[in-house]
């Protein structure tokens, strides 16, 4: 046999395979020992394992998926988990712990349902992970599952770390019941069980047990249950949200007695609490002694400075974090926009805005929400208008605040233009968008727009929004529809502003005493009124004058124990005042400390409203001295006790020193004045004032002055100012009724005889002013006097025998003035070659005297001429009495029947109507009127 020799190959291999034994084994226990950081190293490593077959080591496979979890590689280690043959609960939890280490949280539940279904049992290391999955993904089936099978494994026995995880996971699912029975479970507790009760309670907005929590913690806690800087961050943020800034201050105590203090999480919670709580001294003294300021520190004494509308400090700050090279985000800038905005810094802002533009900052939405509502602070919005036109990339927040602003300005139709473009573009509008375009519609009085939004809010699901509720019953009850605002109320789940609101709706609309009623029903349904709601009810009781009421009212406010604040003692001044209890008013009014210009107002206004002006002149007197500065309505309020008085000197003033207080006289300051100056008789001085004024007279303010000439019979003046009272308001029925007595007058003083016809109306025009009619327009005169003649002619009264009162074809009664008179419309339009066409109003009024069954009535059937190619839709009825038909002129009874006589009676009255008034028509050819008096 021969004897084996080893040569030198022999020997080399021999070497070779130790020499690779000895280096596996190095690098293995490298691997092992922690040192393998680097994703070179690890593949390396994990070669070296496969390649020496230590691939089902459950030690090593745990940690190779470890660190592939570490570089953020959790599908590589998902793969050397199927790699492994035999899989435990060790082996599962390194599994588990790489995909929730890395945020996938559902992989993590997922590899947890696989383990359950491979019949392997979780540990205490398991459940917090997967619990905490749970959490996140708010699956709380899930971790209600987990729940059964912890009880029923007995892991909750002996370690706080499951049972502080499940508190963890009710208080994220906002179910605080279940996350404080868990937490009573837990045998030994520990700070982590605590901190998540706490925070849980902070953070679904029960701060107050959270701070319960935190003192008892304190109270009972052994060294083990002591707060750390978790636990008193959600106890800075509950005194925060609370503004406790007595026990936050007790809290920051106990953060440097136990030396945490100085910790970047305690000293941020510091600043952010007192931050919330409102005290920038005590924000900013927390800012200095953070050691890394960070964006959030600079960003939160910002934000305090912003909210207080300190700007000066706001733009310091703000310049101090640039210098410390720390670069704004939107937070910082749109804090600093707000505070130029609270601080009604209009060109700062504006320069701001500019700053932002040139140094590129950042302008996401929040800046631009921020930007848009500065300006409509500002009360710039054109500019905001601008701006909002001009970016096109609106979220949904800035679409709703740009509703919100027209409406709060009061521009209620752009309001509801923009919300319909809302609408169009399929934006989702929020709750305050639809309040602001429902009481748009309710100050328009579009109510058929109301009711659309009404029911887009019954299909949305929005109806049990009490607010939006409370903006529809206020519209339905200012609209007049108490019925459908009763319904609504009645199918809402009341508080008190829903009573506030319906019962104020009531009052407007004019039914206070149903508003008083009301009042009583809320009583006696348990709900106890506020301020509001008491002055809205003693303001029903001023409506309506109810003395009774009113008082068992004042009795109810004093006996209920309720804040006598100013709005309340002046509601009761008001009410004992237009109840006629002036001393009563006057000394609930001395009794006020601190007055407010509305209070000395409706004193003026209660001594004026009953004729004592020496008295109104004396509180506003007092007034002055007591350096209260007046209004217009106090003006207004002072000026109409000096008319009512007759005070003319008094109130030429009052009227003149308007202007001393930097006002401005309205249109109600004129017409006080004219009336009080045509009441003493001083017309032509009343005229120069009005044609003096800067502003553009309404049709009442020429009334005001027509009813004075008419009072101190100056004919003259009268037919002068009458022009201008129908210029101005030419559907005001009453100015034709005193023309027609002004030239009823004037007509006494001529006689006119029964026989005059239409076309004798010429023979007296030199009479009547017909001459200044512009020479253009006398063509137009005899083409109507033709008309008219032809009218006549045409038998156009023609008589028909009546039971009842007069009702119109077109089924619209006729509308009473003031009792006295009716009135009915023919529109006739005038066609004819080489004139446009033209629209006649002929205004028929006529006294309503008894009927005795005999009286004239027109329709539009019954009236045909050459010249007239069309008719109001509308008929014209008229109703005559058949006594007194014009008293002076024809002194018989009208006969029944269809006699030729008693058409010549009609026709002669309606001449003599025409020549009283037909000159001044002509003068503004819009329309001819035709009184039958």
């Amino acid at each position: 046999m021969l004897k084996f020799k080893p040569n030198h190959f022999y020997r080399r291999c021999l070497y070779s395979s130790s020499y690779a034994t000895n280096y596996l084994d190095s690098h293995i226990n490298l691997f092992l020992s922690n040192q393998t950081t680097d994703p070179k190293s690890l593949l390396q490593s994990h070669a070296f394992i496969i390649t020496t077959g230590h691939t089902n080591n459950l030690f090593i496979a745990s940690k190779l998926i470890s660190f592939y979890a570490s570089i953020n590689k959790p599908n590589s280690s998902s793969r050397v988990f199927d790699s492994v043959y035999f899989k435990d609960t060790f082996l599962w939890n390194s599994l588990i712990k790489a995909h929730f280490s890395n945020g996938n949280y559902s992989q993590a539940l997922e590899f947890y349902l696989r383990m359950r279904l491979s019949h392997v049992l979780p540990n205490h290391f398991t459940v917090p992970m997967v619990v905490a999955a749970c959490a996140e993904l708010s699956s709380m089936n899930n971790g209600m599952k987990i729940h059964g099978l912890v009880s029923k494994i007995g892991l909750f026995a002996g370690n706080s770390a499951v049972g502080s995880s499940f508190v963890y996971m009710y208080s994220m699912l906002n179910c605080m019941e279940d996350a404080a029975l868990v937490f009573d479970e837990i045998p030994i507790r520990d700070v982590v069980a605590w901190t998540a009760l706490v925070i849980g309670y902070v953070q679904n907005d029960e701060s107050e047990k959270g701070l319960e929590c935190l003192c008892e913690m304190h109270k009972i806690g052994g060294d083990g249950e002591r707060p750390n800087s978790r636990t008193l961050e959600g106890g800075f943020q509950a005194c925060g949200n609370l503004g406790a800034l007595l026990e936050g201050r007790c809290l920051h105590g106990l953060a440097v007695k136990n030396g945490i203090g100085c910790t970047q999480v305690v000293q941020s919670s510091v600043l952010c609490m007192y931050t919330k709580c409102g005290t920038p001294e005590e924000a900013y003294l927390s800012f200095c002694e953070v050691d890394n300021k960070d964006l959030i520190s600079w960003t939160s004494i910002v934000g305090v400075y912003a909210r207080l509308g300190c700007i000066t400090e706001c733009v310091c700050l703000f310049w101090q974090m640039l210098a410390a090279g720390i670069y704004p985000d939107g937070i910082v800038v749109s804090c600093l926009i707000s505070g130029f905005g609270k601080s009604m810094r209009v060109s700062e802002g504006k320069a701001f805005h500019g700053i932002i533009l040139r140094r590129n900052y950042i302008l996401d939405h929040m800046v631009k929400n921020a930007l848009l509502s500065m300006y409509c602070g500002f009360g710039l919005l054109a500019l905001a208008e601008k701006f909002f036109y001009r970016v096109h990339d609106w979220d949904k927040e800035i679409w709703n605040i740009m509703v919100y602003e027209y409406g709060k300005v009061g521009l209620e139709s752009k309001c509801i233009e923009l919300f319909r473009e809302i609408q169009h573009l399929g934006i989702e509008f929020d709750s305050n968008s639809l309040l602001s375009v429902i009481s748009s519609c309710s100050r328009l009085g579009a109510t058929h727009l109301g009711q659309s939004l009404h029911c887009y809010v019954i299909k949305s699901s929005m109806h049990e929004n009490v607010s939006i509720a409370n903006s529809l019953i206020y519209m339905y009850g200012k609209s007049g529809n108490s019925v459908v605002a009763w319904k609504i109320f009645s199918r809402t789940q009341k508080d008190i502003v829903t009573w506030n609101t319906l019962i104020s709706s009531y009052n407007h609309s004019g039914h206070s005493a149903d508003a008083l009623g009301l009042f009583d029903k809320m009583v006696s349904e348990g709900f106890k009124p506020n301020v509001a709601t008491l002055v809205t009810v003693l303001s029903a009781c001023s409506h309506i004058a109810s003395l009774e009421k009113g008082e068992r009212i004042h009795n109810y406010i004093m006996e209920g124990g309720f804040e006598f604040n100013i709005s309340l003692a002046t509601a009761l001044v008001d009410m004992y005042a237009k109840c006629g209890k002036l001393k009563k008013s006057r000394e609930i009014f001395d009794a006020i400390k601190e007055k407010d210009v509305i209070s000395w107002n409706v004193m003026i206004s209660g001594y004026g409203t009953h004729g004592d002006a020496g008295s109104a002149l004396e509180v506003f007197q007092q007034m002055e001295q007591s350096n209260a500065i007046p209004n217009e309505l106090t003006f207004l309020a002072v000026l109409s006790a000096c008319t009512h008085a007759g005070l003319v000197e008094e109130g030429k003033c009052l009227f003149d020193r308007i202007r001393d207080y930097s006002l401005a006289p309205t249109l109600k300051h004129y017409a006080c004045m004219v009336d009080l100056l045509g009441r003493s008789g001083n017309l032509h001085e009343a005229e120069d004032l009005v044609l003096s004024m800067p502003i553009a007279p309404d049709g009442g303010l020429w009334g005001a002055l027509l009813s004075a000439c008419k009072i101190h019979d100056d004919t003259e003046m009268g037919i002068r100012i009458a022009k201008h009272a129908i210029e101005a308001d030419p559907e005001n029925d009453g100015y034709y009724v005193m023309i027609a007595d002004l030239y009823t007058s004037l007509g006494r003083a001529g006689p006119v005889s029964p026989s005059t016809s239409v076309a004798d109306i010429s023979v007296h025009s030199s009479d009547t002013r017909i001459d200044n009619a512009p020479a253009g327009k006398r063509g137009k005169t005899e083409k109507a006097n033709k008309i008219l003649l032809k009218i006549e002619d045409d038998q156009f009264l023609d008589l028909m025998t009546v039971k009842t009162e007069v009702q119109s074809p077109c089924k619209e009664p006729f509308r009473q003035l003031t009792g006295l008179y009716t009135h009915a419309i023919i529109v006739i339009k005038l066609s004819s070659t080489g004139y446009c066409k033209l629209i006649f109003v002929l205004r028929i009024i006529i006294k309503p005297n008894p009927c005795i069954g005999v009286g004239p009535l027109c329709t539009a059937k019954q009236i045909r001429t050459e010249e007239i190619d069309h008719i109001a839709e509308r008929g014209v009825a008229a109703h005559y009495s058949g006594k007194g038909f014009v008293t002076g002129l024809v002194g018989h009874a009208m006969p029944k029947g269809r006699s030729s006589r008693e058409k010549i009676v009609c026709l002669h009255n309606a001449n003599i109507a025409l020549w009283v008034i037909l000159p001044l028509s002509l003068l503004n050819f819009g329309s001819l009127t035709l009184f039958l008096e």
